[in-house]
């Protein structure tokens, strides 16, 4: 599969192993005496190593790459004898929201009802999927189309995606979270433009490799905010 995966610079690293440290995955070791990355599906191209690169060693390209591997980074990890880095980001849970002030107005609450909600960050279980329906939102879409959260998030799970930025094929992730869990509806929201027919593409091919028959609502929204 093509997705983003880092990059090290030989001719830049100084060997310092500072990344090393940094990767919480270990995709990144010393080898020779400079930094390799070890293992394709170690790395979860989130880049925490990037920052950390005192020389600006390491950067992202987007390649051909074995899928990151949670399982396997687990079982790596584990016979090291070292803990699995959890990103706060990716922790599941669900989210309640009171209306907040804001310059001296009370904004409406948000409509979000979980986190996480990128489709690459989501668990295949988690509670809140439980007799859900379910929203698959291209990026764009939230801020094209004004009245969003109450139009379509209110009272659904979010998932949010853009196979064009992320690179990647939805469709696995997506069909193993439909099969997994008791999803009532899909609603897939995408702009008028060709790179959102990836995302509507693999949502079909998604409920159709699910092995249910479960009904499908596609809203598409031009960059003017209407409703096609």
């Amino acid at each position: 599969m093509i997705r983003r995966i880092i990059e090290i610079d030989e001719a830049r690293c100084n060997g310092c192993g500072i990344c090393v440290e940094a990767c919480h995955e270990g995709a990144i070791g010393l080898v020779d005496g400079k930094a390799k990355l070890l293992r394709d599906d170690y790395c979860d191209g989130l880049g925490d190593c990037l920052p950390n690169c005192p020389m600006e060693a390491i950067s992202f390209v987007e390649r051909e790459a074995a899928a990151y591997d949670e399982e396997a980074v687990k079982k790596n990890m584990a016979a090291k004898g070292k803990p699995v880095f959890a990103c706060p980001g990716m922790a599941v849970k669900k989210v309640e929201h009171k209306p907040a002030e804001q310059s001296g107005h009370i904004a409406p609450p948000s409509e979000l009802r979980q986190w996480p909600i990128q489709i690459k960050l989501m668990p295949i279980s988690a509670p809140y999927y439980d007799g859900a329906d379910l929203l698959i939102a291209a990026d764009c879409t939230a801020f094209s189309y004004g009245d969003f959260h109450n139009r379509f998030m209110k009272n659904r799970v979010t998932v949010i995606g853009c196979p064009k930025l992320d690179a990647v094929d939805y469709t696995d992730k997506l069909a193993q979270i439909l099969a997994a869990n008791d999803i009532k509806s899909v609603l897939l929201t995408r702009m008028h433009v060709p790179c959102c027919g990836g995302l509507e593409n693999a949502v079909r091919k998604a409920i159709a490799l699910c092995g249910k028959d479960l009904p499908l609502e596609i809203v598409t929204i031009n960059a003017e905010g209407e409703i096609l």
